[in-house]
């Protein structure tokens, strides 16, 4: 996300009772102590320095976390933190070029480098303990799995948490409602590196939606799936992407929409009529309904 000023704190929240997923993966409980060598995390980031900080200092791993910060023409240049059991590099665009380009240079970078993984963050967000080596685990235990994301906490600036996003786990849910609903929380994702090359990478003709684009390549080829616990606390800023090139977010979404709909698949009509209602309604008439809906979903149900 766009970086802020207020920092947030990582409240204490657990998944939505009631709600616990049919069958978690045999991989759930990872081994926490295996190499992160092949593993690389990518944060994106326009000014924001404490921001920046703050994130990579949520990280908590057994083993040494490599970081790729990707500084879109920061001014001043964004500086590497000096974290213990972290190693930070800084890859500097020659001017501030937005999100889209700024990721598929990482990727080009990370991919140069010999990592097979890249997990995605935004400065602002904050990273649930052991959250890389449970990714890694589940990856490299399923190989056909390209993208795996995991549950998000939303955080108000001041760490108030707001609402849980709980993405459903199954690539076959998620193929059949990828329109009706999110399904992946960006920042919480982690990526192959050769499967995003080989299906273009991260590109610009989507603004503001890349990472929409970029999940519906890699589902033609590959599966996308999702860890059913909570990995990041996400940080609702009101400068970000959603709020401030809302628009722009909702016609690249549209075009998307239009390029992969299935008229045989009643969740196409739904996702397409969802989105036409968001791109007359207010935002923050918006953020009110998906509070509200959030936090309908997180009560327990009956006889749970």
């Amino acid at each position: 996300m766009t970086s802020s000023s207020a920092p947030a704190r990582a409240p204490q929240s657990a998944p939505p009772d009631g709600t616990p997923p049919a069958a978690r993966p045999d991989d759930s409980a990872a081994p926490y102590g295996a190499s992160l060598a092949d593993v690389a995390v990518l944060m994106p980031a326009y000014n924001g320095q404490a921001d920046v900080e703050r994130t990579l200092a949520s990280f908590s791993e057994s083993a040494p976390v490599q970081v790729l910060i990707v500084d879109d023409g920061s001014t001043p240049p964004l500086v590497a933190p000096s974290l213990p059991n972290m190693t930070v590099e800084i890859l500097r665009m020659p001017q501030n070029g937005g999100i889209e380009r700024a990721l598929q240079a990482g990727i080009e970078a990370l991919a140069a480098r010999g990592f097979r993984y890249a997990a995605r963050i935004d400065a602002g967000d904050l990273a649930v303990a052991q959250r890389l080596a449970k990714q890694r685990a589940s990856l490299e235990a399923h190989p056909e799995v390209a993208g795996l994301g995991m549950w998000a906490q939303v955080v108000a600036l001041d760490g108030t948490p707001l609402f849980m996003l709980a993405p459903p786990a199954d690539p076959r849910a998620i193929r059949r409602i990828r329109f009706a609903r999110a399904c992946f929380v960006h920042p919480s994702m982690m990526l192959r590196i050769d499967a995003v090359l080989a299906v273009g990478n991260y590109r610009a003709a989507y603004r503001s939606a890349e990472d929409l684009d970029l999940f519906l390549r890699l589902m033609e080829r590959y599966d996308c799936a999702n860890l059913p616990e909570l990995g990041v606390y996400y940080e609702l800023n009101e400068g970000g992407i959603s709020a401030t090139k809302r628009r722009r977010q909702i016609a690249s979404t549209l075009r998307l929409q239009l390029h992969y709909f299935n008229a045989a698949n009643p969740y196409d009509w739904l996702g397409l009529a969802k989105n036409l209602l968001h791109f007359v309604t207010p935002y923050g008439t918006l953020r009110r309904i998906k509070r509200l809906v959030y936090a309908r979903s997180a009560q327990p149900r009956a006889g749970a």
